[in-house]
């Protein structure tokens, strides 16, 4: 930082001053959170008007294709960019080589095609990994001693991500963190004529602990079973790890890369955002909302400014969008004002 001598010392420089009203603090602000900042992720079940609570995320809610339909015509009028889609797998549907991922009439591209059908100027964001369709809860294929297998694991990976693009998904998102994924996903959207199928890479995906309540909404946690995904999520004590899965990434043709969890990896998001330069993207996870939820039904913390103030943070650390449960609600205060 530069010696604040340059800039003149007290009292002739008050820097309270320009804090004292509204119209200089408005002024001066050096980051603005706006309904452009924000992406929905929305859970979808199979059947018709059904909804279920999530227990472990107060105010999320899993829905059927009919009903989530509905909430996307809410989203278009509060301006909300785009929604990130995770299916309800059935226990019947899944398997150990996770075949229902690229079933052409499954669940997730249903979804698609009724939403891009309906509302076309909504961003479909789309989840490419294999853990709502595997019966051990791995985002990957595994050997006989459990380990998840890179090569046959990014096959399936392409099949899933082409059967998005074919159901019109405007953004493929490969959250699995297997190695050559993006650029085998990129290669076949381009030999296939999708070469304005985006795609976000979860390039620095954590193992983090603060996934567990999204687990619960897409009924992934029974089937890992006290597991875990070291072999292949990140570890929380990496940072120049980080950097070198954004290089790749961007290489093997990701358009947008994203850091996962977002508040206690805004570190990440300043790092990847000053050294790349790129679309970067950050996700309040299920465990962050949890928290926050906990905190402010107890009474601890007041709603919309701490809201409103840890989504600020994401942009503050270079976040051009954020992943957020809180988006509509967000969108809904930022209309109001």
């Amino acid at each position: 930082m530069n010696n604040n001598n340059q800039f003149g010392q007290y009292p002739a420089r008050r820097l309270r001053r320009m804090r004292k009203d509204d119209f200089s603090r408005r002024l001066m602000a050096e980051n603005q959170l706006t309904v452009n900042d924000l992406i929905y992720p929305v859970f979808v079940l199979e059947g018709e008007n059904q909804v279920e609570q999530i227990t472990s995320m107060p105010g999320v809610e899993r829905k059927s294709i009919d009903l989530l339909l509905e909430e996307a015509a809410e989203l278009v009028e509060l301006g909300v960019p785009a929604i990130a889609l995770f299916p309800v797998t059935p226990m019947d549907k899944k398997s150990l080589l996770a075949e229902e991922a690229f079933n052409d009439d499954g669940l997730a591209q249903r979804a698609v095609r009724a939403l891009k059908e309906k509302f076309p100027e909504l961003g479909v964001i789309t989840d490419v990994a294999l853990d709502p369709f595997t019966t051990h809860g791995q985002d990957g294929i595994i050997d006989d001693e459990g380990y998840v297998l890179n090569e046959v694991t990014k096959e399936i990976l392409v099949k899933q991500a082409l059967s998005h693009a074919k159901a019109g998904a405007d953004i493929v998102a490969p959250s699995d963190m297997m190695d050559g994924r993006v650029g085998a996903i990129r290669e076949e959207l381009e030999k296939q004529g999708y070469v304005n199928t985006k795609i976000l890479a979860y390039s620095a995906k954590y193992a983090s602990n603060y996934y567990g309540p999204f687990r619960d909404a897409v009924g992934s946690a029974s089937n890992i079973k006290g597991g875990n995904k070291y072999s292949y999520q990140m570890d929380p004590a990496n940072s120049d790890e980080a950097l070198q899965e954004i290089a790749q990434d961007i290489y093997e043709g990701a358009d947008m890369v994203m850091v996962k969890p977002g508040m206690p990896y805004l570190d990440i998001v300043r790092r990847v955002k000053d050294n790349f330069h790129v679309p970067t993207y950050a996700y309040q996870v299920s465990g962050e909302y949890a928290m926050h939820m906990a905190a402010i039904q107890n009474g601890w913390l007041a709603e919309q400014p701490c809201i409103m103030e840890g989504l600020l943070a994401f942009k503050r650390a270079g976040a051009d969008g954020i992943l957020t449960y809180f988006a509509k609600q967000v969108a809904r205060w930022l209309k109001e004002n």
